[in-house]
């Protein structure tokens, strides 16, 4: 197998705030895998609060000894190989294990939703993301968001309301929210959920602590809206210890080292009677891609990665109607690589 990799800074359109911090733009790795005359696409984006680096992702894929993988890839044995070679470091899991699912589909020649068992016609619609802004700044950017049907809108600061008031002057879409931990006083939180109720959001992510396993509890024993829990549920570990404290989880390939531990997330989860919604970092066409293929499985969707930057190298992945179509081409699907990137 011949392994390339690249450095890849991904620009944000515009600066992206939430409840802590705010960045522009996104450190990824990018990833291809040759093997039996095909190549597969990964990708590691690697946002900073999550600890991972080019360093830290090169160090990684040097360790890794590639001759234990071979075609039919048994993705159980390489995702436990891959946790045992070294702790944490998800992103850049999740390229190998990408890319070896694009590999996959290539050489058996079938789209990756038909490996992992997906159907198309049940895709739900993607979320845009609005990061907190100024109101002039989120009126430009919800201009960005006319081909899509719901608005995810970041929260978690003092000015909740004024920014839910601006985004209600400008559409009537309906709304998701994620405070990303922002909210600590448990009574003005339920006050707020009762409020954003009748503002027409749908669910609220990660509105506490992710620590404050408790005060989650009380939130979703209360809320009228459903409470996903986020930075909260990282790994597939961490699954068992939410029921109840949440209604539902959000996924990210990130977190879960990619696709393999994200489709055993899902059915976990189904079987503990959770909500499923699939999210993003900061991502390209190939992360995205990987997650389209799995929305299908999921309640609600948030892969609005390639919209939100000014520099994606592939094409866009196709948007109808506010849904995703999923390509019915071996693998991810990806097209349009825009430059020689490896």
């Amino acid at each position: 197998m011949k392994i390339s990799c690249k450095e890849f800074e991904l620009i944000l359109k515009h600066p992206f705030s939430i409840a802590k911090f705010t960045r522009t733009s996104t450190p990824l790795m990018l990833l291809k895998l040759e093997s039996n005359g095909q190549i597969g696409y990964g990708e590691a984006s690697m946002v900073p609060y999550m600890g991972e680096s080019y360093a830290s992702a090169q160090e990684f894929l040097n360790a890794v000894e590639w001759n234990r993988f071979s075609f039919p890839f048994n993705f159980e044995e390489i995702h436990a190989y891959l946790d045992d070679l070294k702790p944490g470091n998800p992103a850049i899991k999740a390229a190998i294990d990408i890319a070896l699912h694009d590999l996959t589909g290539k050489l058996l020649g079938k789209p990756l939703y038909e490996m992992i068992g997906s159907n198309p016609e049940k895709m739900p619609v993607t979320s845009y993301t609005v990061g907190i802004d100024t109101p002039e700044v989120i009126r430009e950017k919800l201009a960005d968001a006319q081909n899509f049907k719901v608005i995810k809108v970041k929260l978690g600061r003092d000015n909740d309301q004024e920014i839910i008031q601006t985004i209600r002057a400008v559409t009537d879409l309906p709304l998701y929210v994620d405070a990303n931990q922002g909210w600590s006083d448990r009574k003005k939180a339920i006050d707020l959920c009762y409020w954003l109720h009748d503002q027409g959001v749908l669910l609220i992510e990660q509105p506490m602590d992710k620590l404050d396993l408790d005060g989650n509890a009380w939130l979703t024993q209360r809320s009228p809206i459903p409470i996903i829990a986020d930075e909260a549920m990282q790994r597939i570990g961490d699954l068992a210890a939410l029921k109840g404290a949440y209604h539902g989880i959000n996924i990210k390939l990130m977190k879960t080292a990619g696709i393999y531990e994200a489709k055993q997330t899902i059915d976990k989860a189904r079987s503990l009677g959770m909500k499923i919604l699939i999210g993003c970092m900061s991502e390209t066409s190939i992360a995205t891609l990987a997650g389209i293929a799995l929305a299908p499985q999921c309640d609600w969707a948030d892969l609005d990665g390639p919209w939100l930057t000014v520099n994606n190298p592939f094409a866009q992945p196709i948007l109808e109607n506010g849904k995703y179509v999923m390509p019915n081409t071996p693998g991810l699907g990806l097209s349009g690589m825009k430059e020689d990137l490896f």
